[in-house]
């Protein structure tokens, strides 16, 4: 079955990190492009970052630059999104989504998507 699951979802007080994790079964998640996005509830979901086939990132939303990066483990079959100084603002659930021939910017180009994990930051 092609998948994708995120995990690693919480609370966490402001000025706190958290490491999502994005896994695939079902296909090699090394060939596709993979996008984080975000929804807070009310909102459009929106991008966050991109990571490429050779490892180059994207970022997309300028309020998280500097406090995110993505990664990829090809054994694993796992892409990762550490978060860093998290703030109130930063609290939606986070999706991962994969795509074939490019990052984008829209979630709609995207062809794979996991079921999110909440991220709540709160005191």
């Amino acid at each position: 079955q092609v998948q994708l699951v995120e995990s690693g979802g919480g609370l966490v007080q402001p000025g706190g990190s958290l490491r999502l994790s994005c896994a695939a079964s079902g296909f090699t998640l090394n060939y596709y492009y993979i996008g984080w996005f975000r929804q807070a509830p009310g909102k459009e979901r929106e991008g966050v970052l991109c990571i490429r086939r050779n490892n180059s990132s994207t970022y997309y939303a300028d309020s998280m630059k500097g406090r995110v990066t993505i990664s990829r483990d090809n054994a694993k079959n796992t892409v990762y999104l550490q978060m860093n100084s998290l703030k109130p603002e930063d609290t939606a659930v986070y999706y991962c989504a994969a795509r074939l021939w490019a990052c984008a910017t829209s979630h709609a180009a995207y062809t794979y998507w996991g079921q999110g994990t909440q991220v709540t930051v709160s005191s």
